[in-house]
């Protein structure tokens, strides 16, 4: 997951870079006033979001089986130590019932 993260700021970054240089150029409008920085900011986000899509679809789909393979694992585990509990209060109402038999 930290993988596609990086990849998916080393994306944003390179748009943020080609805008501030299409803004600065001339190529895309500047923002109003002092609204500059937020402008650049917003096409490079705009930009950015549909090129990771496609381009990091396949590190997605791996990061998404590695959570799922983790998730099956904890319920695995969780349902290992419920089963273990049971089985441990069981003993002790068995041990109980026969000491108040007695």
């Amino acid at each position: 997951m930290l993988r596609y993260t990086l990849m998916r700021l080393g994306i944003f970054a390179g748009c943020l870079v080609v805008v501030w240089g299409a803004v600065y150029s001339g190529i895309f409008p500047r923002g109003f006033g002092n609204s500059n920085g937020l402008w650049v900011l917003l096409l490079a986000l705009i930009l950015s979001a549909p090129i990771s899509w496609v381009v990091l679809r396949k590190e997605r789909d791996r990061a998404s089986v590695q959570i799922v393979t983790r998730v099956d694992r904890m319920k695995a585990n969780l349902d290992a130590s419920r089963g273990q509990e049971d089985g441990a209060d069981d003993a002790a109402r068995a041990q109980g019932g026969a000491a108040a038999s007695n």
